[in-house]
Parts: C-alpha cells; structure tokens; sequence
C-alpha cells in the first residue's frame, strides 16, 4: 500500500462506497445480535464482490478481489496467530503458575502491596503475553483473596482486568492491535517501530493509570455481591424404596419422572436381594422393594418421598430430622468458560459434560452479551458463551480435574493448576521468541513461527491445542480490517477522511489535532473492534501528518494508544467481559471506573506524544 496524495485526492465512486462500507461494518461491529465472524465474512465477501465486479484501477494496475485476500498471509495475522499459540502452551504447562503462587502468598503478608505487585504483574505480563490467560491466571487468585478477607471481589478484579489492557500497550507485541498498527503504518512508508520504541510514553501513562487503579478505582466502585448464590442448592445421593402402597408400584419409572416435574437424575434401578442393578429406561416397570438411586436437592427428594409414598433412605438410613441428608466427598464451585473453550458455542449435552467430567451442573447465569438470547427452560440444552458461568457439584478429584482441563476457569484457589515439567521450557522458548524481535535478530512473525514449531517439537503443545488457542472472529476481523485499510489507501477514502478531518480542526495547532485524533480513537474502540477501528485509523492518522507537515508517529501512535483504551464499556475487550461476571459488575460500573481511567490515559498521552516527538 501507498498513501495517496492528500492534494490529489478527489471523491469516487469507489472511495465512497468503501466509506460508506466502512461505516457499515463498524456499526455490525458495535451490534451484539450478529456474531462478530459474520460481520466479518459479510463486509470481506461484499468488498471482493464490489472491485471484482468494478474494477478500479490504480496508478500501479487494477485493484481486483485478490489484492483484499492478501491479509490472509499477512505478517501481522501471522505474528498474532503464533504469539496466540506460544501464549496457549504457557497456559497448558502452567508456567505462569508459580507468579500466581507467589501473589498469592504475598497478600496474606500486606494486602495494599500485594494488591499493588499485582496490578504491576498483569501489566508486565501483559505487555509480552496476550492479556487473556494472564487474567484467567489471576482471577481464581484474586477471588480466594475476596474470600479469605472479606473484602469484595468487585474492589479488585477490575482494576487488575484493566491493569493487563493497559500493559499491552507498551510493546509493538502487548495486543494484535499494536501488532497489526505497526505492520500496517510499515506498508505505508514509515519507519518499522522497535519492539520497545513506544515503551516510555506507555510506562509514564500506564504508571499514572496503575495509581489510579490502585488507590482510586476501589473507591468507586459500589459493592456488589456474588452473582450465584452463597447457600447453594447441592444435590444428595439417595434412594427411594418402593412399597406396595406406593402410587408407582406397578407403573412405568416415566411416572416418577412425570411427577418430579420431567426434570430429575436416575441413576440405576437396585431390584431384588441380590441387589441387582438396573438400566434406568423410563418404561420399565417399578415393583414393590425396588430401589430408585437418584440426585436431587434435599426438598424435592423429601417432596418425591411423600408424592410417591415411598421411603427415602441414603447411606442405609432412613432419612429423618435426626439423619439428615450428608455428603461430605461433594464440592460446589462456579466456574466461567473461558474464550477458546471447547464448550464455547456448545451445549451441556452436545459436548457431553456430565459424563466427560464427572460433575453436575446446579445452575448457569448468562454472560451479559447473551442474557437476552433466546433459550431453553433446560440447562443442558442451552448454548454456552465465553464469558458464561457455570455452577457444579461434584467429588473434589472431579473439580481438580476441570480445572486442569483449561476449558473452564475454576473461581477458587483450592485446586492448584497443576505445572509440567515442560513449563521452564516453555518460558525459555516464549524468553526466545520476544528477545530474538527485540534485538532485531528476526521479524516477531518469524521468531512467533519458530517458536511455536520448538513448542510442538518439544511437547510443550499439542496440535489440538495450538488449533484452540486460534479465534476464527479474531482471524476474520484482521484480514477484513487490512482490507478495508487497503481499500481506504487505495481509492483515497483514507486522504479524504483527512483532508476533512484536518480541515474541520483547522486553525487549531497540531497537538489539538492529535489529541482530538487520540480521543475519537478511544471512544471508537470502547464501541467498536479495537482492531478494526486501528487499521482503518492508521492511513486516516498519517494521512493527517502529511497535510499538517508533522511527524507520523506520534499520530500513528496516537491509534495505538487510543485503540488499546478499552475501559468504558464491558464489551470493549473480552478480558472485560470475563471479569464482569466474576465481580458481577454492572454496564454503570465500566462506566464509572474505566471513563475516568480513558480521560487519564487520554491528557497525559496528549502531552506526552507531542512532547517526546518535537510537535511543541
């Protein structure tokens, strides 16, 4: 691509159909209702379509269909793709555990510090690592912590959900964002940035932000209580005896499960003295001394005790005031699919979950993206999403085992994520893959690709995982996003939006202009795909510097920093979503904790770029 010039550029039909489109999709964008895949394969497919159908034809030939294709093979999808990847083998060895462990620790030393260590950890992290798992890391710690000291889980997971956005910012590497910014202003012309060329602007906002978060965003947060409740409904094992006057001696075991309400767990039939197990098949015939094993809350097995006149018995005790129900092996625990779960956009039934884990699903509350999608009355038929969360019962060894499983995120700190010995390796292969970039030894693309094939080589991941850690949305909004960019640059919406927007603020001194550019940014990301609004605002960005006679980078910079501000609105950056049910947060709580946290980040970058790039 080639920025066209600013002076040249006159309205076409071509350029205003690819603005018109622009602002299209970033409405599909913003709209929960679409999923964001389709928004995407949508606005790709329509814009082939347009210039294969209209050919347009540029100073260097024709822009066809294929030229739009290219983002498929695009260094920066390429770069974000491994990095995602290399990021899902730490998590699968749990090399990242032992931080968490040592976090851990250190809160029940000072909790105002180790509040602080933690905030700085996730913003560290985050700015070598995708933000995801270091919130997923960090979340069943922090949630052990509200518990251990009474202080609301709402005071801290937000501030450190945040504090991982804003690490990210400091690297050419933290976010696909920075990833994909970079690539793109290095298409158009300018000098590629460093791995830390943007550090310092970052580290001097960032710390401010991370004060703020520390000492401030507590206080204002309301305090909100557990999403699911804290008296939860178990379910007991036990047995109901049939006798002759039962109202099902003689009847099919459909009949009980009619009266239970349609909804009840039978295990198996015992029959006879010999104690002889029974396949539960809802036409089998009940008789007189038949015992029912069946799951059910304490209230509803006395209730079917009563309704079917038999006799409820668990541990061979009659079940009385004096003998009440008990099961001292069974533990209850909330968990949260995370982005990436193989039960993303499945069911309870579909994937099997009761007989692949061994654990009994009490209870689902609805991530707030989905809460109004239409379901059904049945929890094992409903369509989970990342960010929804489950409440189970089980055995404690089945618990462990979910957590160890990755496709869930346990909301305790009881069951440890087991490290492999593959983890030092794993951390020395992600050690490789960011010095090699930052050294200028080899593109982040193929240090990334490197990596990941020394992750498989050695073990430290499996294909199957490596195929998990990829998101189709995030492939799909990259390579529309580059090719709404290209369409931009190409026909000249890019040098029109420009010339506008220059023309609107003129008069104005460059360090408005910028600051003005900085804000429309964040607002757009807090609405919109960060992504998406990042690669259509860096050709907008430098098509400004040009008309202004400035430096670009610091208005490259400027989309960088502004499309990484995603604190206002939950659905923003899927790590909001994530800590929003765990902290049972409220749309109002983004607003009011993360709107100042942009206006912050928004004055000190709008001093700071100028400052360090020349512009005063």
């Amino acid at each position: 691509m080639e920025v066209m010039s600013l002076a040249a550029a006159q309205p076409n039909l071509h350029a205003i159909v690819v603005m018109l489109l622009v602002v299209v999709a970033l409405g599909l964008f913003a709209s929960e209702r679409i999923p964001l895949a389709t928004s995407s394969l949508s606005i790709l497919v329509f814009l082939t379509l347009f210039f294969e159908l209209v050919p347009y034809q540029t100073s260097h030939g024709v822009l066809r269909a294929s030229d739009f294709f290219s983002g498929f093979g695009h260094q920066a999808l390429v770069a974000v793709c491994a990095l995602m990847i290399a990021g899902q083998a730490l998590v699968r060895t749990g090399a990242l555990e032992p931080v968490g462990r040592q976090l851990a620790k250190l809160w029940s030393v000072s909790p105002l510090l180790s509040f602080l260590a933690t905030l700085l950890s996730g913003a560290i992290l985050s700015a070598f690592v995708n933000n995801t798992p270091i919130v997923i890391l960090l979340l069943p710690i922090l949630i052990s912590v509200s518990l251990k000291t009474a202080t609301p889980a709402s005071d801290l997971l937000m501030p450190v959900g945040f504090a991982t956005s804003i690490g990210g910012m400091a690297t050419s590497i933290g976010t696909s964002t920075n990833l994909l910014v970079v690539a793109v202003a290095a298409e158009l012309g300018l000098h590629e940035f460093g791995m830390f060329d943007f550090a310092l602007p970052a580290m001097i906002a960032g710390g401010v932000g991370l004060l703020y978060l520390w000492i401030i965003a507590p206080r204002l947060m309301p305090y909100r209580e557990a999403r699911l409740p804290t008296v939860s409904p178990r379910h007991f094992s036990a047995q109901l005896r049939i006798h002759d006057d039962s109202i099902v001696n003689g009847k099919p075991l459909s009949k009980v499960i009619e009266l239970a309400g349609g909804n009840l767990e039978v295990n198996q039939i015992l029959r006879g003295s010999e104690n002889t197990r029974l396949v539960a098949l809802p036409d089998m015939t009940l008789r007189s001394g038949d015992r029912i094993l069946l799951k059910s809350t304490p209230e509803r097995l006395k209730e079917l005790e009563t309704v079917l006149g038999a006799s409820l018995f668990a541990n061979n005790e009659r079940v009385d005031d004096e003998h009440p129900l008990r099961d001292s092996t069974q533990q209850i625990a909330e968990v949260v699919v995370v982005p990436g779960s193989s039960l993303d956009g499945s069911t309870l039934m579909g994937a099997r979950f009761s007989d692949r884990y061994q654990l009994m699903v009490l209870a689902l509350f609805r991530s707030s993206k989905w809460a109004n999608q239409p379901g059904t009355e049945h929890i094992e038929e409903t369509r989970l999403h990342s960010g929804d969360v489950l409440l189970v019962q089980g055995a404690v060894p089945s618990i462990k085992r979910l957590k160890s499983s990755r496709n869930l995120l346990v909301l305790d700190n009881k069951a440890a994520i087991p490290v492999s010995a593959k983890a030092p390796l794993a951390l020395l292969i992600m050690a490789l893959i960011i010095s090699s970039a930052a050294l200028g030894i080899l593109p982040i693309a193929v240090s990334a690709l490197c990596g990941v094939l020394l992750m498989l080589v050695t073990g430290c991941l499996k294909w199957f995982d490596a195929g998990r850690a990829l998101s189709v949305p995030v492939i799909l909004i990259i390579v529309t996003s580059l090719a709404m960019g290209t369409a931009m640059v190409e026909t000249g919406g890019a040098a029109i939006i420009a010339n506008a927007y220059v023309g609107f603020t003129e008069g104005l001194s460059p360090t408005i202009i910028l600051s003005g550019l900085l804000l429309m940014m964040a607002i757009l990301t807090n609405v919109v795909s960060n992504n998406a609004a990042a690669v259509i605002g860096t050709p907008i960005a430098i098509g400004i510097a040009q008309q202004l006679g400035q430096p670009a980078e610091p208005f490259v910079l400027a989309v960088i920093f502004g499309a990484n501000m995603s604190f206002a609105t939950p659905m923003a950056y899927q790590t909001n979503l994530l800590v929003m049910n765990a902290g049972n947060y409220r749309f109002s709580d983004f607003v009011r904790v993360g709107l100042p946290l942009v206006f912050i980040m928004w004055l000190l970058l709008s001093f700071l770029l100028p400052l360090l790039y020349g512009m005063y």
